[in-house]
């Protein structure tokens, strides 16, 4: 097996390793350490030895003896080892057979969680991903970002909660499914840095959504969000010019969209809302696959997006799902009613300062005719951004708009 596929396999199967572990044991933080140095000692040895038969049972048996060792030396530090014994453990069976990923997800995103902890413990516990990556993949120190999983794993413990499915399954599920998504968006369209587009994260996330839509194929919000992501990311490498420079929806190159996720996408979200009432992500995956399924930008049916946003918006009274549906009401009606309702938007708190509003009211002003309008708009936009590339796409709109004037 090549070291890209080991890497994959011990990806996939870290999760259910360190689900086993503390369904055995407990000691969530120490377990979870227990498990990294297995995953690390895999990664070493079975290139050279060959991937054991039962790889799940292997790296169990690995972690949990250094778990052990783990935990008699902490209740050495403490002189407590006369007090101090094991837990009982459950059936070696059990850890083979079992696939504890939900349930960890559920751990992680615990309610009493901050949210950034719940992204952090998420990547580490459940992607497998280091502190070192994750820190380097949301641009904060290392030591930053060990100490934002450490503060997690000590409220996951104080929590007292023990692993197994929570009784309001419901409630977290939707939690997860944020982080997942959040983690998939920071990726796609990287809020600050250079890059505007992090594969690492959306590729991770992506695969742990399909790992919770195999553990519930019935679910239509996970469909959903599973669909959402691969119409998505279906489009990564045309949202970038060979300049660097961000290439807008409607002027991307169709031809390098990934057709296996436009139709996987499409599939997953046409059987989601056919089997009952549709919910938040499976209404943006069928936006999306309104965009990837027109042949150019022109026959986009934007009434029916026009629409669909009309109906998320109620739904979920987001103010930049409100913002995108006065983009596909310009696009669908043209730019005046679609004025109308960025302006009553700058009133929401939540928006006002976003530069996000002040693109799209300089998209709309720019369709209008108003050139001085939209000129000071996008400026406006750039400055309120940290992503480097969208400042530097807006401010190529600005510079062009204002070489055009100066030409006129």
């Amino acid at each position: 097996m090549t070291a890209a596929a080991t890497e994959g396999l011990l990806r996939e199967l870290a999760p259910q390793v360190l689900g086993a572990v503390v369904r055995r044991y407990g000691h969530f933080g120490t377990a979870e350490d227990a498990v990294q140095e297995a995953l690390i000692a895999a990664a070493t040895t079975w290139p050279d030895t060959g991937v054991p038969d039962r790889p799940k049972a292997w790296l169990v048996k690995v972690a949990s003896r250094r778990l052990t060792d783990l935990l008699r030396n902490e209740r050495a530090r403490q002189r407590r080892e006369d007090t101090w014994t094991l837990p009982a453990a459950a059936p070696a069976a059990d850890a083979e057979d079992a696939d504890d990923t939900l349930i960890l997800l559920f751990m992680c995103c615990h309610p009493a969680l901050p949210l950034a902890q719940q992204i952090a413990l998420t990547l580490r516990s459940v992607a497998g991903l280091t502190t070192t990556e994750i820190a380097r993949a949301f641009l904060v120190p290392e030591p930053t970002m060990a100490q934002r999983i450490t503060r997690a794993k000590q409220r996951v413990k104080a929590s007292g909660v023990p692993f197994r499915m929570p009784a309001d399954r419901d409630e977290r599920l939707a939690a997860v499914l944020s982080v997942l998504y959040l983690i998939f968006t920071e990726g796609y369209a990287s809020t600050a840095g250079p890059s505007a587009y992090r594969a690492e994260l959306s590729r991770e996330a992506i695969r742990l959504t399909r790992v919770v839509h195999r553990l519930m194929p019935r679910d239509g919000e996970v469909a959903g969000l599973l669909a959402l992501m691969l119409l998505t990311d279906a489009r990564a490498d045309a949202r970038v010019g060979a300049d660097g420079v961000l290439v807008p929806l409607a002027d991307q190159d169709r031809s390098l969209w990934h057709k296996d996720f436009v139709e996987e996408g499409v599939e997953l979200v046409t059987a989601a809302m056919s089997a009952g009432p549709s919910g938040p992500y499976q209404l943006q995956a069928a936006i999306a696959a309104l965009h990837d399924e027109a042949p150019t930008a022109e026959e986009t049916d934007w009434p029916q997006i026009e629409a669909l946003y009309g109906v998320l918006t109620a739904m979920t009274g987001s103010p930049m799902t409100a913002l995108n549906h006065a983009v596909a009401v310009a696009m669908a009606r043209g730019p005046a009613p679609a004025l109308a309702m960025v302006e009553e938007l700058a009133n929401d708190k939540r928006l006002a300062d976003h530069h996000r509003l002040h693109s799209a009211r300089a998209h709309l002003l720019e369709m209008s005719g108003d050139m001085t309008g939209a000129l000071a708009a996008y400026q406006e936009a750039a400055q309120r951004t940290h992503s480097l590339q969208e400042q530097r796409y807006l401010r190529m709109k600005a510079a062009a708009i204002a070489h055009n004037a100066g030409r006129e």
